[in-house]
């Protein structure tokens, strides 16, 4: 989850001892999964003067110990795997909302979700009463994100956020921004790990750098992740509490409306069809109900009634015809965790899958 706003968790998480927990710390629940072995990196940063001279930079701006940063900047080693596995597609990769539905909606994740949806129904009605996000969609979105904490990653998030730091894939059509996130996700990480007492070097993630069950970015920690149990220290590895109200605290951040579907099914009119403009928006709502049926989209029902703003969203299917439904502000916050239709889709889906099951 690469995205950002100040929210209220940031003064709780100030005043905590922070996450990022060691496996071998004692942990809240039995742990099922089997330990992992971290990726290791090659060359160290040690040797780097670029490196250092960030570590300087951010020790003087965070009124950070020099020696400490230095030292655990030269501690991480390069991932050489990893700067490629940030490049897009290469051209010509048809997208294909059916294929990409099956690997993420399936029996598997579904069966997993209903069980951590029993085990944990008292925290996801106490998230929903205090940030008004529904349970399906904090459900949704771990297990697509982990599929409820078995897949988080074994890469040294240290070696992760150096290596995307200062050896950002430069024929990125956005290298220089990209780098500039990277370097920002770093310098948040090494300000919250000055202030535990855990070992940088310990901290597992994907290649990008994302932690825990829900994979936050080290600025989304910081900004989002809450101590929803109360017990003084904020984890998001093992600790379900802290996950799933810390899940909900984001969507309240970036404007989830409380009790506001994400999505309406949509159909053309296609004598009155302005589909160029439809699509202009892209996936940000831009159209009240009113002005969306005046360009040939076709609602009904509560859709006609919708008090905010609508987007249309399209799902392509390779070769045969997209799919296409209304989105609201909710399905666009959703876009916020993952900038992507095809995600936001599959966390609405997967959602649902799981709440029928548990109805079952």
């Amino acid at each position: 989850m690469l995205r950002s706003v100040l929210g209220p968790a940031l003064a709780a998480l100030l005043g905590s001892t922070l996450l990022f927990p060691p496996a071998a710390l004692a942990q809240k629940r039995a742990d099922p999964r089997p330990a992992v072995s971290a990726v290791r990196g090659t060359v160290p940063y040690a040797t780097r003067d670029d490196a250092m001279r960030f570590a300087d930079d951010v020790a003087a701006r965070r009124n950070l110990d020099r020696d400490w940063v230095r030292a655990t900047i030269g501690a991480a080693r390069l991932l050489p795997n990893v700067p490629r596995l940030m490049l897009p597609p290469k051209r010509g990769t048809a997208k294909n909302w059916a294929a990409y539905r099956q690997r993420i909606v399936d029996p598997v994740r579904i069966a997993a979700g209903a069980r951590f949806w029993r085990d944990n129904a008292a925290l996801l009605a106490r998230a929903e009463a205090e940030y008004g996000v529904p349970p399906e969609i904090v459900v949704g979105i771990i297990g697509v994100e982990t599929l409820y904490g078995r897949i988080m990653g074994n890469f040294r998030v240290i070696d992760a956020l150096a290596t995307l730091s200062f050896d950002f894939p430069q024929s990125h059509p956005r290298a220089a921004e990209r780098e500039a996130f990277f370097r920002g996700e770093l310098e948040s990480f090494l300000s919250t790990e000055s202030r535990t007492a855990e070992d940088p070097m310990v901290p597992l993630g994907s290649y990008a750098g994302a932690m825990g069950m829900p994979q936050f970015m080290p600025s989304s920690m910081a900004k989002y992740a809450v101590d929803f149990d109360g017990d003084g220290r904020i984890d998001l590895v093992n600790n379900n509490a802290d996950v799933i109200g810390s899940v909900a605290s984001y969507f309240k951040a970036f404007g989830w409306q409380r009790r506001m579907p994400s999505i309406y099914p949509v159909r053309f009119d296609a004598a009155r069809l302005k589909m160029p403009v439809l699509m202009a928006p892209d996936i940000k709502p831009t159209f009240s109900a009113d002005s969306f049926v005046a360009t040939g989209a076709v609602l009904e029902g509560e859709a006609l009634k919708h008090p905010g703003l609508l987007a249309l969203i399209e799902l392509q299917n390779g070769d045969d015809a997209p799919s296409y439904v209304a989105g609201t502000q909710n399905f666009y916050v959703i876009t916020r965790y993952n900038w992507s239709s095809y995600y936001a889709m599959s966390v609405l889906e997967l959602g649902d899958e799981v709440k029928a099951a548990m109805a079952q």
